[in-house]
């Protein structure tokens, strides 16, 4: 069995490509401590795609979110990466949930959700407050249709209040972001691992 880890970064900017984004560079940051524990990595930014509204895995008409719902599957850890607007998640992070609550009815050969052996790491970013209700979201939607979630397993900066520095524009990473981000990764890999050779027990 090929023991190998692979890794996704959902990075739910607003921000169409090339536009550079604080969501981006924090996700990939933690993509890169990834790569330094043997694990492959990818990354999707929802917002370059046609990914329609609704809750099932294929909504039709030129719906592009089954073949990133593909890129999910190979994944053993999701970095699900927002920034945050007016103390909420981004609309793109939402869609996204919603999309993968059509998981809930999606099953292994024995009967498992077909998440369950996924971890989750949540990367959070902005020039405000709210990283921590971000996670909390996105760790119980995301817990809810499978997800495993390491210890420590979010990281986040937030900007001071009401001022214009962006997290991309900082000249180096603050200790506790890159902490952070070691803790993080380190616990996810572990819990990766861990259910590739012991998955949860069918019910």
């Amino acid at each position: 069995m090929d023991d190998r880890l692979n890794a996704l970064m959902i990075n739910c900017t607003l921000k169409p490509s090339p536009a550079t984004s604080s969501t981006e560079k924090l996700g990939g940051q933690v993509l890169d401590a990834l790569a330094e524990l043997g694990v492959d990595d990818d990354r999707i930014r929802p917002v370059d795609h046609r990914v329609l509204p609704g809750v099932m895995t294929d909504m039709g008409d030129d719906d592009e979110w089954p073949a990133l719902r593909e890129r999910v599957l190979a994944a053993d850890i999701v970095v699900f990466a927002s920034p945050t607007w007016m103390g909420q998640h981004s609309s793109v992070a939402q869609r996204v949930l919603e999309r993968l609550d059509a998981e809930l009815s999606e099953t292994d050969e024995e009967g498992r959700p077909i998440l369950f052996d996924k971890v989750a790491i949540a990367a959070v970013v902005g020039n405000e407050d709210g990283a921590h209700h971000i996670a909390a979201i996105l760790f119980q939607a995301l817990n809810d249709i499978g997800f495993s979630l390491p210890a420590q397993g979010s990281v986040y900066w937030n900007g001071e209040a009401m001022q214009t520095t962006d997290y991309k524009d900082l000249p180096e990473t603050p200790e506790k972001v890159a902490s952070s981000i070691a803790t993080a990764t380190r616990n996810a890999v572990h819990l990766a691992r861990s259910l590739r050779i012991s998955a949860y027990p069918a019910g």
